[in-house]
């Protein structure tokens, strides 16, 4: 009878050993795609904080151009204009959030302009249980928008001498803005109100190095 509960036992330890490795391999594969699944996740908001700030900065370096095309009433042309987006702001935020940028690009639209950034982030997920995975980074995109929301704006020229002397701006919030180009406003406090900046479309993907 002892000799077949040893037998038994024997028999049942590579059982053992086998659930055992199972088990453990599920866990370290949970681990890797929960580890994957945080790295995608910070790459994203590397990739939104990114895309922000260059819209953001875009919006503040546009108060030269924007006043200087008042007097003369040339917004339509500004407001159309191509510019460069500071990639420099996205790069910025990006490390911050440690991510390197890998694009950043703007889209033209009259009275609408994307600025579209992808960045990857600087953690592999390196698993031992996924081959390759030393060289798998989280990446991601995000694009932000700035939007013009005061179009047809009313302007004066109160000497008829083909220079404006007053704008007047009804915005899409309710907001009624009065802009006199000979002395115009700091722009700090007008272009937040003049140009709206936000999210419109952001995506993730973990691909190969």
């Amino acid at each position: 009878m002892r000799t077949r509960l040893r037998g038994d036992a024997g028999q049942a330890f590579p059982i053992y050993i086998v659930m055992v490795a199972g088990l453990l391999f599920l866990a370290l594969a949970f681990f890797a795609v929960g580890k994957a699944a945080a790295l995608r996740n910070d790459s994203q908001g590397a990739a939104d904080a990114a895309a922000l700030a260059a819209a953001q900065q875009a919006r503040d370096d546009f108060g030269t151009g924007f006043y200087a095309s008042l007097p003369r009433n040339t917004l339509d042309i500004f407001l159309g204009a191509p510019f460069a987006p500071p990639c420099y702001e996205a790069e910025r935020l990006a490390g911050a959030n440690e991510a390197d940028m890998t694009y950043c690009e703007p889209s033209f639209g009259y009275l609408r302009d994307l600025i579209k950034v992808k960045v990857e982030g600087r953690d592999p997920v390196d698993s031992p249980v996924l081959p390759g995975s030393e060289k798998k980074f989280a990446k991601a995109k995000a694009t932000a928008l700035i939007e013009f929301r005061c179009p047809n704006p009313t302007a004066i020229d109160g000497n008829s001498d083909g220079v404006m002397d007053l704008f007047i701006f009804t915005c899409r919030n309710g907001k009624i803005i009065k802009i006199v180009p000979s002395s115009p406003p700091p722009w700090e406090s007008v272009s937040t109100t003049l140009f709206d900046v936000r999210l419109v479309d952001s995506d993730s993907e973990a691909n190969d190095e």
